[in-house]
């Protein structure tokens, strides 16, 4: 019978009374008293009491859930029951962007036998209550931001059959009491910060056939019971900090089917018998530990082997000649080992299936056989480098058309580069670099129009630049630096190389000059024309590669003056023009670029004071030898004192305002482009009257006539010294020589730094809709339009197109200065805009929802990829709803794929460095950024698709996104607290 008349607060505090007064012996049994029973047993009260605890639904799954008997619980959204008892079986919100706490009242739904509420955003701790759930056979809570350790009294759940805990913060040891789960088959806890070792009793988990415990920092050894569970198929420890050998009962676990235990610090042989001891063996992962020996004949046994990785121990001798019999191998990685002997190459002809062979980083040598013409049609990576092949490139390596990856560099090959590597036109990097090739570039490489990465670097080849390369669309790194090439930069190479972000000519001997039309190339972030013989004036149109982070033209014979383009370069890091016949003055603008490191200018005819501040501070880092026209600059240079006028000039002629020499941007307004002058009063009116601490700050104005009687107007603003995000989203993104990422030290954002910039975007939008006099629509928001300042906190600039708006008395917004023209930014521009609706903060949101997509994918909204009705919205979209589906290791292979990869890199270290300690902690490292970050950025990802969807009605509030990414930030936090390496 219902008690209508006792409130549902004061039940519940009556229920969690009583439940502190029941010891852990008596949980399960009913209480004394009926009206006990009635609390423990109304599921309706426990539902209510789970629902109090969300503090944001923002899909509405609850809202079916109600306290006035309209509907009953059991139709309740989520919820199925037994038909007979009426009571709750099945708790089932998976994927609802919920945010909240699990409530303890959980334990009273005793009957429930499934419980799932992976990917959403509870946090808090999971309450030792839930060991009440005697029925509990299924319980999914992956995919959220849980702390605390995992409840022991779990083991009270005797029923349980799948337990998935994984990406989540838990904390702590591995409860011993798990191993009393006699029934479970299913243990995924991966993605956690979990210590200590893993108890000895799971070997007691007779029915286990999954234990996934990859991703955390276990230590101590594998236990020995692990070979006692005799249905055990799938063993996933991978990425943690476990030692000593594997257990010998291990090996003999004929069940196996998958063994993952990458990135420890394991060691031991591998038994010689393997291959029949394992025989259900598919996928093999080892690499990143400490194994040693040879590898084992027997491995040809395991039929079914697809997946075998060994990379980075201390293997050491032959490959078997019969790995041919692994007809299912897909994968085969045998990299940073010491193995020698290539024959075996052979007998991976019969391997039909094959896709991706990497064996650099070893001592395999002699000649590459032609019979690597009858490898599996379906290679796509072929990676060779690193080892001591010699001998010539067979003109058969033109027959494997599928490959993507052709990596030879640093071996002894010799002879010319075979005309048949132009079939390989879906290649996407080739590397030949430091081998003994000679001749001239074959003319067929032109064919391979889908070069990313081209290095030709340190060979002996001859001729001119082969013009063949203007066919590269999509090339982004090009080196031909150290070989025998000559005659002149062709000009339609450089017009047609857009995309290029990393050119290196240098050592060669090039004639003439450095083409005017080396202004097309808007990308680039390295160029590098060093040693050679190159003449002429640097053409000002240098100063239009505003991305140059390194520009090397030292040994060559330029002349003419400095100033042309230099000043422009505010994103140079390295700049060395050595050796030249270059004269004038240096730019004072230079002491004022934040990322300039080094800087030598020496042996010229440069002449002035010289500057004191930024890099001219560092003694260490600059070079002015040879430049007897110098004066000033700091004491250790030792240079003549230059005369006072000519310093007091300059002084007055720098981007300086006011006695205190504060630094400001000046905006100049092209008054001859239509609109300009409505574009200065919208934005002189919107930023003068408001103050933020996430917009740009309009130090003046200046409307005036100038010297020849033309109308001047400019904007003054404060100065903002990291330049805008675009600089930093879209920066070079390099590739080293053996297939490996780089990253420059400059337009590396964590994923931290991108978080705190998007809630400064969001902040600073919701401020101008919610917070000033008269709302205010900025109508161009983009990259280019936020500026970062030395503590990367982002600044919302470019009010030329704002609108302010008045609310009408049906709560729309109507345009009170229809006279400024809305344009926007393609890609950025709400759709509405674009069938004449008005602006509206909807419209704001969303550009911010864009924003926040190109923010974490790295991707433009005009990439070339968006066509076909597809764009960044419905790229992100569809990911998202594709990740639901998928499982943890599957899903980590999409993020990889589709986020901005910058976001899992760490720099590397100087090559000679890597040569000295391999790849190992760059790899592990990586693999705990990601763990980190991977459950974060699919709910990020989940706000853009939100902001951005088509109907303006349906897009998030401005205030919703602050809230959410706030509760991101959170957990990262967290996270990010145990985890430094990010």
């Amino acid at each position: 019978m219902k008690i209508p008349s006792v409130p549902l607060s004061f039940l519940l505090i009556l229920t969690n009374l009583l439940l502190c007064t029941t010891n852990s012996q008596s949980l399960k049994s009913p209480l004394s008293t009926t009206l006990t029973s009635k609390i423990e047993t109304d599921d309706r009260l426990a539902l209510l009491a789970f629902k109090d605890q969300i503090i944001q639904d923002p899909l509405g799954s609850l809202s079916s859930w109600n306290n006035n008997n309209s509907l009953h619980f059991c139709n309740w959204q989520g919820i199925t029951c037994s038909p007979k008892h009426q009571r709750v079986t099945e708790l089932f919100l998976q994927s609802q962007a919920m945010v909240g706490t699990l409530s303890p009242y959980i334990g009273n739904l005793t009957f429930l036998r499934l419980i799932n509420l992976q990917n959403n955003s509870f946090h808090g701790e999971i309450p030792q209550e839930i060991g009440r759930l005697f029925r509990l056979q299924h319980l999914y809570l992956s995919n959220n931001s849980f702390i605390g350790k995992i409840p022991a009294s779990l083991s009270n759940c005797s029923q349980l059959i799948d337990l998935h805990l994984a990406s989540n913060s838990l904390t702590g040891k591995l409860p011993n009491e798990l191993g009393y789960l006699s029934k479970l088959v299913l243990l995924n806890l991966r993605s956690n910060n979990l210590t200590g070792s893993i108890p000895p009793s799971f070997g007691n988990l007779s029915s286990l056939q999954h234990i996934t415990l990859a991703f955390n920092s276990l230590e101590g050894t594998i236990p020995d019971s692990f070979g006692l569970m005799p249905s055990l198929e799938f063993i996933r420890i991978g990425s943690n900090k476990l030692s000593g050998t594997v257990p010998p009962s291990l090996w003999n676990l004929s069940s196996v089917i998958e063994f993952y235990v990458v990135g420890n610090q394991l060691h031991g042989s591998l038994p010689v018998d393997i291959g029949f001891t394992l025989p259900n063996l598919q996928n093999f992962g080892i690499a990143l530990n400490n194994f040693y020996g040879g590898i084992p004949i027997s491995f040809s046994n395991i039929s079914r082997l697809d997946y075998f990785d060994i990379a980075n121990n201390n293997f050491f001798g032959s490959v078997p000649t019969d790995l041919g019999r692994l007809q299912h191998l897909v994968w085969l990685d045998l990299s940073i080992n010491n193995l020698h002997n290539l024959s075996f190459l052979t007998s991976l002809i019969n391997c039909t299936n094959l896709e991706k062979l990497i064996l650099d980083w070893n001592r395999f040598e002699g000649v590459l056989p032609n019979s690597i013409a009858n490898l599996s049609t379906k290679l796509r990576i072929l990676r060779l480098g690193r080892n001591q092949i010699s001998g010539s490139i067979p003109e058969a390596i033109g027959y494997l058309v599928n490959l993507n990856q052709l990596s030879l560099g640093r071996n002894r090959l010799t002879g010319r580069i075979p005309s048949s590597i132009g079939k390989l036109q879906k290649l996407y990097r080739l590397t030949l670099n430091r081998n003994k090739l000679t001749g001239q570039t074959p003319s067929s490489l032109g064919n391979i129009t889908q070069l990313f990465e081209l290095r030709l670097q340190s060979n002996n080849l001859i001729g001119s630049i082969p013009l063949s390369i203007k066919n590269y669309q999509r090339l982004h790194i090009l080196d031909l630096s150290d070989n025998g090439l000559n005659g002149t930069i062709p000009r339609d190479i450089i017009s047609s190389s857009s995309q290029i972000t990393y050119l290196n000519i240098s050592h060669n001997s090039l004639t003439g000059s450095l083409p005017f039309e080396v202004c097309g190339l808007g990308n680039l972030q390295v160029l590098d024309v060093s040693y050679n013989r190159l003449s002429g004036e640097i053409p000002s149109s240098l100063g239009n590669c505003l991305q140059l982070e390194g520009l090397h033209m030292e040994r060559n014979i330029f002349q003419g003056n400095l100033s042309s383009f230099l000043y422009k370069l505010k994103a140079i890091q390295h700049l060395d023009l050595s050796s030249n016949n270059l004269s004038g003055e240096i730019p004072k603008e230079l002491e004022t670029f934040p990322w300039l490191r080094s800087l030598n200018f020496s042996f010229n005819d440069l002449r002035g004071d010289l500057p004191i501040r930024g890099v001219f501070s560092n003694a260490s880092a600059i070079s002015f030898t040879g430049n007897d026209k110098l004066c000033g600059g700091i004491p250790e240079l030792e240079l003549p004192t230059c005369h006072t006028n000519e310093s007091n000039n300059q002084r007055k002629s720098s981007g300086i305002l006011g006695e205190d020499e504060a630094l400001v941007a000046v905006k100049v307004i092209n008054l001859k482009q239509r609109g300009a002058a409505k574009c200065f009063m919208a934005e002189c009116e919107s930023l003068g009257k408001v103050r933020h601490r996430n917009l740009i700050k309009i130090v003046t104005t200046c409307s005036s006539i100038d010297s020849k009687g033309n109308e001047f107007k400019a904007l003054v603003y404060k100065f903002i010294s990291n330049g805008s995000l675009e600089d930093w989203l879209h920066p070079y993104n390099n590739v080293d020589e053996d297939g490996g990422q780089q990253q420059s030290n400059k337009n590396l954002l964590s994923f931290s730094q991108r978080l705190n910039i998007a809630i400064d975007v969001a902040s600073a939008l919701d401020y101008l809709h919610h917070h000033c006099q008269t709302p205010i629509v900025h109508c161009d928001l983009k990259p280019s339009n936020v500026l970062l300042d030395d503590q990367l906190t982002a600044h919302v600039a470019d009010f030329g197109l704002a609108k302010f708006l008045s609310k009408s008395r049906n709560n729309s917004v109507k345009d009170d200065t229809s006279s400024v023209a809305i344009k926007g930014s393609i890609g950025y521009v709400a759709p509405e805009y674009g069938m004449g609706g008005a602006a509206s903060t909807n419209g704001d949101v969303y550009s911010y929802g864009i924003l926040l997509l190109e923010m974490f994918t790295g991707k433009r909204p005009t990439d070339e990829m968006f066509k076909d009705g597809l764009n960044l919205h419905d790229f992100a979209k569809n990911m998202a709803l594709t990740l639901l589906q998928l499982d943890n290791t599957q899903k980590r292979s999409l993020l990889m794929e589709v986020v901005d990869q910058r976001l899992f890199l760490l720099e590397e270290e100087e090559e000679e460095e890597e040569e000295d300690h391999g790849q190992e902690e760059q790899h592990v490292a990586v693999e705990e950024a990601m763990k980190l970050m991977e459950e974060c950025l699919v709910s990020v990802i989940r706000i853009g698709v939100a902001c951005s969807v088509e109907s303006q009605g349906d897009r998030m509030d401005i205030n919703d996104v602050i809230m959410d990414l706030h509760w991101i930030r959170h957990a990262y936090d967290q996270g990010a607290g145990v985890h430094p390496c990010v």
